[in-house]
């Protein structure tokens, strides 16, 4: 009788330690600059509010904590240089204020500056421990941009293009793991690479995505469709 009742506890310390493995990582991309987009017709501007990205992210946690429970893991990956720029320009502690996010929703924020860092970053994932992956920022058919309009007007510096993707170690995720980009054109191209090296697939959008209405409440869309 003790015995099988010290199986069932070791049991159930495993999988509750199993549980505790599991990640949602969030990636979060930086938003233009004002001085270039200024230049600019208004129809081609970009992140009039410094914030689109970072409000999906929190939209999203949201999401997660309601599906997986209100202590569910999350990684936080935001590009730095890109929300330091700005709030330069703006005036305003953007880096503190997104740290605060962080720590009032008891998630994991790590800092990232270019894509070895970035890789190295998700690379340290626990083995099979990702279980949701969510891009928000800008992005073309073939690449990631985390700093788009931030240094270069209407181009990027720090970007993940899909021929980096080999470099990511697919064994961190879970074989059965959700993956979407939310930035624009994903689902063209870099889905594709992303399944062929990583393994699992990857939701993106065939078209631009637009975040005009995230400021109240709802979530990216699509302006084609999404694809994986």
């Amino acid at each position: 009788m003790f015995h099988a009742a010290r199986i069932l506890a070791l049991l159930f310390a495993l999988l509750l330690s199993a549980g505790a493995q599991q990640d949602h990582v969030i990636i979060t991309g930086g938003p233009t600059l004002r001085k270039w987009e200024n230049l600019r017709v208004p129809d081609d501007q970009h992140d009039r509010w410094w914030a689109n990205f970072i409000r999906a992210s929190t939209l999203r946690i949201a999401e997660i904590r309601k599906a997986y429970g209100p202590e569910a893991k999350i990684t936080w990956l935001v590009h730095q240089p890109s929300y330091q720029a700005r709030g330069r320009e703006d005036g305003k502690p953007y880096t503190s204020w997104i740290a605060q996010l962080a720590a009032s929703r008891h998630i994991t924020l790590v800092w990232f500056s270019d894509s070895g860092n970035f890789i190295k970053s998700l690379n340290a994932r626990p083995r099979k421990s990702i279980i949701t992956l969510d891009y928000f920022g800008h992005s073309n058919r073939y690449a990631f941009m985390f700093d788009y309009g931030n240094e270069i007007m209407a181009a990027s510096t720090s970007l993940l293009h899909q021929r980096d993707l080999s470099r990511i170690n697919s064994s961190i995720f879970d074989k059965n793991a959700y993956c979407k980009s939310w930035g624009c054109h994903t689902g063209e191209s870099m889905s594709a690479v992303w399944k062929s090296s990583v393994g699992i697939p990857l939701e993106g959008a065939r078209g631009p995505t637009s975040y005009v209405d995230v400021g109240q409440g709802t979530m990216p869309v699509v302006h084609g469709s999404w694809a994986r």
